[in-house]
């Protein structure tokens, strides 16, 4: 599975997901820090890469309906840090929904995946 990691995403989340065997791309390593969240989408899409993010803004459907991108990981958790972020992210790869999330928006939690899927069949 192809994923792209907004800027806001930790090190350790690439690290984990490049041993699942998916390809990874940073919006750092590729000089969109702090580009527009449309740019990022746009980038994403592009490349056919699934999004993942803290960024809150990218759960909004009006804006980012499902089905209009490769799909969309917003993660709400109580604080950003690995130690956080690590249970949730490793249930999401050993659960194998990444691959059950294309074209889809996911808000991801400690304890909960929540989907929004494309009405379009």
């Amino acid at each position: 599975m192809k994923v792209k990691l907004d800027e806001n995403m930790p090190a350790d989340l690439a690290t984990l997901l490049v041993k699942g065997g998916h390809d990874v791309h940073g919006v750092l390593d590729e000089s969109l820090g702090g580009s527009a969240d449309s740019v990022i989408v746009e980038a994403a899409r592009r490349e056919e890469r699934i999004l993942m993010t803290f960024d809150t803004d990218f759960a909004d459907v009006r804006h980012y309906p499902p089905g209009s991108h490769p799909g969309i990981i917003v993660f709400r958790l109580r604080d950003q840090r690995w130690a956080t972020l690590q249970l949730p992210a490793t249930r999401l790869l050993e659960q194998g929904k990444l691959e059950d999330l294309a074209a889809s928006l996911a808000i991801v939690t400690e304890t909960r995946v929540r989907l929004r899927r494309s009405r379009k069949k």
